[in-house]
């Protein structure tokens, strides 16, 4: 069954994923940081890490939302990094953080379907996405769109939510999740559904080694599996 923020609306699940962040976009920053600790900040530190070697240039962070994967990779010195999303809420916000920073010159966020990538075969040196796919309406179709627009022997990054399976951290953690951060999140973001969908679609989504087994299916090469703080979230990544 396919896990959409809105229940009792018919659109499909990525025009309900729009308008969720368009309504939360105010705020997804404060609360994405608040709301894991500040935690966030650093796996997408180790996820640009692990792009470092192969020295990328042009790089596509795919469902952008406000664009912090996207400046974490300017520790690369990139020439370029394009950021898509289907909200133009989250790209407003976006835009905004670029120009106040003087990142507008190197990161330009576009608004962009990750399923329908508007850009040319073997563009890009890096494809990255961070707690993204979990929202792809095709996650197979979004997956492969990602890989086609990757160059051969280029690197794919996905960072995503996953599910902690040791106790007594399972337990806790879940807690947290099911019951503490939609309450936090309905307070601070005013959206009754955003944060309870947000655990809902990671109990649904194929983590681990069926996301790998996935990748593999796709044609992706070198792909792995490394998990994050006890499991909360895992980083992976392909070639190719």
């Amino acid at each position: 069954m396919t896990v959409v923020p809105y229940k009792e609306d018919n659109a499909g699940k990525k025009q309900q994923v729009a308008r969720m962040f368009d309504s939360i976009s105010g705020k997804y920053d404060f609360l994405n940081h608040f709301l894991s600790l500040g935690i966030d900040i650093r796996w997408r530190k180790k996820a640009v890490k692990m792009l470092a070697e192969g020295n990328p240039k042009i790089i596509l962070d795919v469902a952008t939302g406000t664009g912090d994967f996207a400046i974490e990779t300017l520790k690369l010195s990139p020439t370029q990094v394009i950021g898509v999303d289907i909200s133009p809420g989250m790209l407003e916000v976006g835009r905004q953080k670029m120009k106040d920073r003087g990142y507008d010159q190197i990161i330009d966020l576009q608004l962009a379907d990750s399923e329908n990538l508007p850009f040319e075969e073997n563009k890009f040196d890096a494809v990255i996405v961070a707690f993204g796919v979990r929202n792809f309406e095709n996650l197979e179709r979004g997956l492969s769109e990602m890989k086609r627009v990757l160059r051969p022997g280029g690197k794919m990054i996905v960072l995503e939510f996953s599910k902690p399976r040791m106790f007594p951290f399972k337990q806790l953690y879940n807690f947290y999740f099911k019951f503490i951060l939609p309450k936090i999140g309905r307070l601070i973001s005013r959206d009754k559904a955003a944060y309870t969908y947000l655990p809902e679609s990671v109990q649904a989504f194929p983590d681990g080694p069926e996301f790998v087994s996935i990748l593999n299916r796709l044609g992706f090469k070198q792909t792995a599996c490394k998990s994050l703080t006890f499991g909360i979230s895992s980083l992976y990544s392909a070639t190719k």
